[in-house]
């Protein structure tokens, strides 16, 4: 296995030119797992950790190669809240926000987060830079729209962020766990109202319906939230698998949802 450590992007892009199918490796919190399990031997790798262009961080931009102990700190609740719930504080030193984009798992804590605020994803190669909405970067699961020879640059977020946003999620523990489920809910000062959904589809999820009718509710009541649960828990698409069932992922999602709003709401 040969590394190379480019400092710079220009830097990354010119080894990827040189060696298209190397690995482009962030923190290697997901891909280690499986280098260490013998699934994985790559023969070139392209490590980003000393790439600082990749580590910009403001109000409306987060650099691929910014860490989740970062995010921690962030002024926006649901950034801070799922950073927290990433794995170790060993895991949230090196895992990267880009890493999350790159692996495309539906249970990517940061990719609700993403998908509720609309976000942007900002990608580069020798050819120049593009952008994407998050939906047609995350096109599967584990599959993205990534072009050969082409990095993620980050993530550019909306002017007009939300007023409030949380995150909830949940797992066989409490913390160091894989999402089963997880959302993310915005609420601005008009009322309008966001929810994206984690672990519940094949990549993350838009409640577009439970969307439109909590937006309508200027104060919502018992029998609104109600319905607001009832809407994200339909809306939602889960499979059974070893860490849980489709019908136990539909209703946890739907509570999620809920509790998330009512926070937002307070």
């Amino acid at each position: 296995m040969e590394i190379v450590r480019p400092d710079s992007v220009a830097g990354v892009l010119d080894a990827l030119a040189s060696h298209p199918d190397a690995l482009v490796l962030a923190g290697g919190t997901d891909t280690m797992v499986l280098v260490n399990a013998g699934a994985l031997r790559p023969e070139y790798v392209i490590s980003l950790r000393h790439v600082e262009d990749l580590k910009a961080w403001n109000a409306r931009f987060i650099g691929a190669g910014v860490t989740y102990a970062r995010l921690e700190e962030s002024e926006i609740a649901a950034l801070a809240e799922l950073s927290r719930t990433v794995g170790s504080p060993q895991i949230r030193a090196a895992g990267t926000l880009g890493g999350n984009l790159g692996t495309a798992s539906p249970a990517g804590d940061a990719l609700p987060f993403l998908a509720a605020v609309d976000a942007t994803i900002e990608l580069v190669s020798k050819h120049g830079s593009r952008t994407m909405p998050w939906d047609e970067f995350l096109i599967g699961p584990k599959q993205n729209a990534l072009e050969p020879a082409e990095i993620i640059l980050g993530a550019h977020l909306p002017d007009d962020m939300p007023w409030r946003t949380a995150f909830a999620k949940i797992g066989v523990r409490q913390a160091m766990v894989i999402s089963i489920a997880s959302v993310c809910v915005t609420r601005n000062e008009a009322g309008e109202t966001t929810v994206a959904l984690g672990a519940v589809g094949p990549t993350v999820l838009r409640a577009r319906r439970a969307e439109m009718m909590v937006s309508a509710e200027k104060d919502p009541d018992e029998a609104a939230l109600d319905e607001f649960q009832r809407l994200v828990s339909e809306e939602s698409r889960p499979i059974t698998d070893h860490r849980s069932t489709a019908e136990y992922r539909r209703m946890a999602v739907g509570v999620l949802a809920r509790r998330a709003l009512e926070r937002c709401l307070v």
